[in-house]
């Protein structure tokens, strides 16, 4: 991969950002030293690594990563048996502590990040004998070994004898007068007291240190010079002590060598994977799908570097119907942040890195990137603009290959414009006889010309708001851009002798091609508004309708609650009939006991005749109920309005509607609708709407409840209802109007915000019973009352 190509897309400042998420310095310099690569199967294997760390970080949170030092030197001088210090050692126990943690991750957990996971060895054990031994880099504790704390047990009490003798001379009056300070400092380690350098005879002892001014003088009293020798003494041993315990765990910790060089490595690439991960989630990045041919698809790319409250994002794609595109545009329209931001995303991509774009976006990996971008120009070697831009091109056009990817600023400007755009169109031809895909920013008309003309070429512009002199940064594909200068200079209060003085200049072909691309992105702005217009009408819509599902939904919830209701009330009714059946048949049993048998029988047999029903032995709801005799009616010959029969139940109904298909129709009984299979019903006679011939009745002594036309209202109020408890009383109103043999009634429902009226209207509409609705006239409520005629 070229570095110039590397450095003139930023990639050190994405690698910058990334060292941020480094918990340690090994992980940072392995950043600082990350390429791109172009193989593959790398780059596929740490694209995974990538994602599988984000999937970890989102579902269980950041590992626990420690802070480790480098511990390379640590493992040489274990390997040669030498001791390690305090701070190394607690290096190596936050180096098992985090190996230990990590550890207990699972390959569910971990993805493909599982095989570093279990290539990582805890060793609790020592762990622990470092963390319990040493306090810090320079404390050992009191039990990392018996001897130690022995000491340090004996120190203290010689300390505390020093201290209390000294304590009794700076308190004495005899040596008051003597003591610069009444107080016990140290010097060389030696416990001393401070006297005036005049009384320097009065205190016997040793001299250990004089004031810079002269005027005190620290000495060590006779009387403690054996304590304090005694105390030295242990000093030593106490550093011995520590010298042989941190001797024994650096021999531990030399037992595992392989095992430490082996996490240590292992931690660092974890910690590196993991702040890969954590730039992602920061920039809301994503792992984009990998192709070999070098297919680019960046949907909704926002560039890394730029302000993500200001960014507009892009979508650019290269490689599928064209492998060229030419982006044209005014200046600080976006262009060359389109450039940027299709190698920068090259680059993440190749270095294992998320993009920060929409989901779906695939990208490429390239062999190599050439970038020919910026202001070239070099004073030293006395290039111009233009010569220095040929020198990157001429160095491209020789290394360029068939999996190469070539991004172009302002391809040949900075010469004569003419010779310019015909030195751009060769130069472009020959980079795509190579294979290679580009990108190119240009002002030449004859580039947007030859990418109309040219197959596999592509135009694209950067848009451009005239009217505020202002870029909107979107990026519209198939479509050449406009330099917009004379618009510009328009605005910018330009005489409009000067711009026609101007436009008269341009040859005939010119005006007619800035003619076409106007009228071509007219046309495209007009598309756009009634594509938008048009989504926004389908989203109202797909509101609606969700909105109407819910609402049927509703009204079938509703629904089945009044069915539920209505079973169980007629299960209440059966339950009743077969109590009071049982009760007529123990009064029989009486009979029996005071009869003869043949008595007793005749009367049993009475009593079942009477009631004209079987005894049903189960009384459960969900018991089963004896099989109802068989009707010999036809589909064909049940018309609607008639009477019928309901066999199980021996309630009377009419015919609502047919199904021949299923043979199956509703019948209304009182304020219930029922569907009945055919040969569960019978017909009625014809005189007087008796039963058919030969049906007992005598078992059904309760009535069906149907209401009589003295008891219904002609008017029922529904004000102060929801829509749904409306519906369901109107429903209910109807059916009692329409069995006591009503025509003409009032639904109040008020004039409100006209949510009841219009689902009421609704419902009347298609109701089977109403013939026509119409809205109150004067004196009958107007628009808060609606009169139904039914048939």
């Amino acid at each position: 991969m070229e570095i110039k190509a590397i450095k003139t897309l930023e990639f050190d400042k994405i690698l910058h950002m990334l060292s941020a998420y480094a918990k340690n310095e090994n992980t940072t310099e392995q950043i600082s030293h990350l390429l791109p690569s172009s193989d593959y199967r790398a780059v596929e294997q740490s694209l995974a690594e990538t994602d599988a760390a984000v999937q970890l970080i989102l579902k269980y949170g950041t590992p626990d990563i420690q802070r480790i030092s480098d511990i390379g030197g640590s493992l040489k001088r274990l390997a040669i048996g030498g001791s390690l210090s305090m701070a190394e050692l607690l290096n190596i126990a936050s180096l098992l502590k985090t190996t230990r943690i990590l550890r207990r991750y699972t390959s569910e957990q971990t993805g493909v990040l599982s095989g570093y996971i279990e290539e990582l060895t805890p060793n609790k054990t020592l762990e622990e004998r470092i963390t319990s031994s040493i306090l810090s880099e320079e404390e050992m504790a009191d039990n990392a070994s018996s001897a130690l704390s022995s000491i340090r047990r004996k120190e203290k009490n010689a300390s505390n004898k020093i201290r209390s003798s000294l304590d009794g001379m700076i308190r004495s009056s005899h040596y008051q007068k003597f003591l610069q300070d009444a107080i016990v400092t140290m010097r060389n380690n030696r416990y001393v007291v401070p006297v005036k350098a005049e009384y320097r005879s009065e205190v016997r002892g040793i001299t250990h240190d004089i004031s810079s001014s002269g005027g005190t003088v620290f000495i060590e009293p006779e009387s403690v010079v054996a304590a304090n020798n005694e105390l030295h003494e242990l000093s030593l041993k106490e550093k011995a002590e520590i010298e042989k315990i941190l001797a024994e765990i650096s021999g531990e910790a030399g037992e595992c060598l392989e095992e430490l060089r082996l996490n240590f490595d292992t931690v660092i690439h974890l910690d590196f994977v993991l702040a890969k991960a954590k730039l992602a989630l920061d920039m809301k990045a994503v792992c984009p799908r990998l192709n070999q041919l070098g297919k680019i698809n960046i949907k909704k790319g926002r560039h890394p570097l730029i302000d993500r409250n200001k960014i507009v994002p892009v979508d650019v794609s290269l490689g599928y119907d064209f492998d060229s595109l030419i982006v044209t545009g005014p200046n600080t329209g976006g262009k060359t942040v389109v450039l940027k931001t299709v190698g920068l995303f090259c680059l993440m991509t190749q270095a294992g890195l998320c993009i920060p774009a929409g989901d779906e976006s695939e990208m490429p990996v390239f062999s190599d990137i050439f970038a020919d971008i910026g202001d070239e120009q070099s004073i030293e070697q006395s290039l111009s603009t233009f010569s220095s831009h040929m020198t990157n091109i001429v160095r491209i056009a020789e290394k360029v290959t068939e999996n190469s990817l070539v991004l172009f600023d302002e391809l040949c400007s900075g010469t004569d414009p003419v010779e310019g755009a015909a030195l751009a169109t060769a130069i472009l031809e020959n980079i795509r006889s190579a294979g290679a895909k580009i990108v190119a920013t240009t002002h030449y008309s004859e580039l947007k010309l030859y990418a109309l003309s040219t197959k596999g070429v592509e135009n694209a512009s950067c848009e451009f708001d005239v009217n505020t002199l202002s870029p909107t940064y979107r990026l519209l594909i198939g479509i050449p851009g406009k330099s917009n200068a004379f618009a510009i200079s328009k605005r910018l209060g330009l005489s409009q002798n000067i711009i026609e003085r101007a436009k008269g200049m341009l040859s005939d072909e010119t005006i007619q091609f800035e003619d076409i691309l106007s009228s071509i992105e007219r046309n495209r702005q007009a598309a756009e508004a009634g594509s938008i217009e048009a989504e926004r009408m389908r989203s109202e819509i797909e509101k609606l309708k969700s909105e109407l599902e819910r609402e049927r939904d509703k009204i079938e919830k509703q629904k089945d609650k009044i069915y539920d209701r209505a079973r169980e009330k007629a299960e209440k009714i059966i339950l009743r009939a077969q109590e009071e059946t049982e009760k007529m048949l123990q009064e029989v049993k009486e009979i029996q006991r005071s009869k003869d048998e043949k008595a007793a029988l005749r009367a049993m047999e009475e009593v079942k005749k009477e009631l004209g029903i079987k005894r049903r032995k189960n009384t459960s709801p969900k018991s089963k109920t004896p099989k109802p005799r068989a009707s010999n009616l036809n589909i064909n010959n049940l018309k609607l309005g008639a009477d019928v029969i309901l066999l199980d139940l021996g309630d009377k109904g009419t015919v609502l509607s047919v199904n021949k298909k299923e043979e199956t129709a509703v019948i209304q009984v009182g304020i219930m609708k029922i569907t009945a299979k055919i040969e569960n019903l019978a017909l009625c006679n014809e005189e007087k709407g008796s039963l058919p011939k030969g049906y007992d009745t005598s078992a059904r002594k309760t009535t069906s409840g149907l209401s009589s036309s003295k008891n219904v209202k002609t008017e029922v109020d529904l004000r102060g209802m929801t829509l749904e408890e409306a519906l369901l009383e109107t429903d209910k109103f109807l059916d009692e109007c329409s069995l006591a043999g009503l025509h003409t009634v009032s639904i109040i429902h008020g004039k409100g915000t006209g949510i009841l009226r219009k689902g009421i209207q609704d419902m009347l509409r298609k109701h089977p019973q109403v013939a026509t609705y119409r809205l109150g006239k004067y004196g009958e409520g107007e628009n808060g009352v609606t009169i139904a005629e039914l048939k």
